[in-house]
């Protein structure tokens, strides 16, 4: 009552003594854990058996997963592509220290994994005479990386954004000119002089393999095996920063410069040690890749492997030390099996049902597109068998019965190059145009859309592995960054009431 008056009752407006809105308190972001932790049946039985669970124990168990991995195999190549998996999640790691915590936009970072390789290339190789022990020779290549990634961050410091990464992109492209064209480096331009110290084009070889106090690693396990041993033990490490005052600390950084600076948090020099960190482990994983591959190439650091860097990164979830070890697995793994047509077109496919499944609702409709789609092949294949049998003379791109089938549904024409390259351009803008149709008429238009992304994989895109593999990783991530955009494991930024 007020003044004999009763107040009626507003909705969303709290009575005394009952749960309601609260003034000032957004009560959806206050109970998001909670909601979390009441998911109901077995979904939520396991999150919460896994929320108990320490992550370290997640670690462990994966480290010890790893460890196996010769044991159960001792094909060369299935070694080697562990390596490089394991590799990518130093990699990984360290990028996600300065990205994934501090939240700053570092689009240089594989100059630093080049120049740990070539520091070890130089001190332990013919170039200067040097033949260094590793012992000696990793711990100088790490601590000269760091040093080298807080000169980049002293200017960089005060820059945040487009600015930072304007400043990054700069330092990369200037490390790859600068070790491309190091076979004729002179004082200052001084004298006639020049000495020979990166190789140029031609880069350093015959490095030593990693020599551990007498124990030389020299086959391809045994650089597994020391990978996947330096990978967890900074994993651990970053863990225990990860959850010590300078990780929270990072991460307030990352989500508001401005607050963070309000609050009496040193953010520049947070940025300072960031770099300096990030940097020291993307050495590090250079002079693993140095040690196995006993050559090094400016090629090999430049912008295509950061692009697959961050791909990892954003994959499995800026900020998530267990997206590290899955963005890197999933995206290498998937771009090995990409190098044979077969393999390719089975995780085309895959990707195409698993979509449609996840997307298209109610589910008659995915039923009426996934039939539609099949008839409308069958109903083209026979038309061109009938009255345009050059649009069936083409071969077939790959065998089994898969292959058979592809083959009596989807059109090979005879010149499939040309009308491949048509298609695939006719494809773009059928994929541009659906982005704009809702409804019925969207699972309409996706009937020959669909068909036509078949077309052209079978025609023109399966045939170019080494560009197909990077289209289809990019259409991956376009899919799970619109279905999740925080990835698979990071976590959505949610305020706290």
């Amino acid at each position: 009552m007020d003044g004999g008056r009763e107040i009626p009752n507003v909705p969303g407006r709290p009575d005394e003594g009952e749960p309601g809105v609260r003034v000032g308190v957004d009560d959806w972001v206050a109970t998001h854990e909670q909601r979390h932790e009441q998911l109901p049946g077995v979904l939520g039985r396991i999150q919460r058996e896994i929320s108990r669970t320490p992550r370290p124990a997640f670690y462990a168990a994966f480290g010890i997963a790893a460890a196996l991995l010769p044991v159960f195999t001792n094909n060369g190549y299935v070694v080697r592509v562990g390596f490089d998996t394991v590799l990518y999640m130093l990699l990984c790691l360290g990028l996600n220290v300065v990205v994934g915590y501090a939240g700053l936009l570092d689009l240089g970072y594989i100059a630093f994994f080049g120049f740990g390789a070539y520091v070890y290339a130089m001190l332990a190789s013919p170039q200067f005479g040097l033949h260094w022990d590793t012992l000696i020779v990793v711990p100088i290549a790490v601590v000269l990386t760091g040093i080298l990634g807080l000169l980049v961050a002293l200017p960089s410091r005060r820059l945040i954004g487009d600015y930072l990464a304007i400043v990054t992109l700069f330092f990369g492209q200037l490390f790859y000119t600068v070790f491309q064209n190091g076979s004729r480096i002179s004082l200052l331009g001084i004298g006639n002089h020049s000495w020979d110290v990166t190789g140029g084009p031609n880069g350093i070889v015959n490095i030593d393999n990693w020599d551990l106090g007498g124990l030389k690693i020299s086959s391809v396990q045994g650089y597994y095996w020391t990978a996947l041993v330096v990978f967890m033990l900074s994993l651990f490490a970053i863990y225990l920063v990860d959850i010590s005052r300078t990780g929270r600390a990072w991460k307030s950084l990352r989500e508001d410069p401005l607050a963070a600076e309000l609050m009496g948090i040193p953010v520049n020099r947070l940025k300072l040690v960031g770099f300096a960190i990030s940097a020291a482990i993307g050495g590090l994983a250079g002079t693993l890749f140095a040690g196995l591959n006993t050559a090094v190439f400016a090629a090999d650091f430049y912008t295509p492997t950061l692009i697959i860097i961050y791909a990892m990164l954003i994959l499995g979830g800026a900020g998530s030390l267990g997206g590290v070890i899955v963005g890197a697995f999933v995206v290498n793994v998937s771009l090995e099996a990409l190098r044979t047509p077969g393999h390719a077109t089975w995780i085309f496919y895959i990707v195409i049902v698993v979509t449609l499944i996840a997307k298209v609702r109610p589910w008659k409709w995915l039923f009426i597109v996934v039939g539609s789609t099949i008839g409308l092949g069958y109903l083209l294949t026979a038309i061109a068998n009938q009255w345009f049998p050059r649009w069936t003379a083409g071969a077939p791109t790959i065998g089994g019965w898969l292959g058979t089938w592809l083959d009596q549904w989807v059109l090979h024409p005879s010149n499939p190059q040309m009308i491949g390259n048509i298609a695939f351009i006719t494809l773009v803008f059928a994929v541009l145009g659906l982005t704009l149709l809702h409804g019925w008429k969207l699972w309409l238009a996706m009937i020959p859309t669909l068909y036509l992304a078949c077309f052209t994989w079978q025609n023109r895109l399966v045939v170019e592995p080494s560009i197909t593999r990077l289209i289809l990783i990019g259409v991956i991530l376009i899919v799970l960054m619109n279905a999740r955009p925080q990835g698979l494991l990071g976590t959505a930024s949610v305020e706290i009431a």
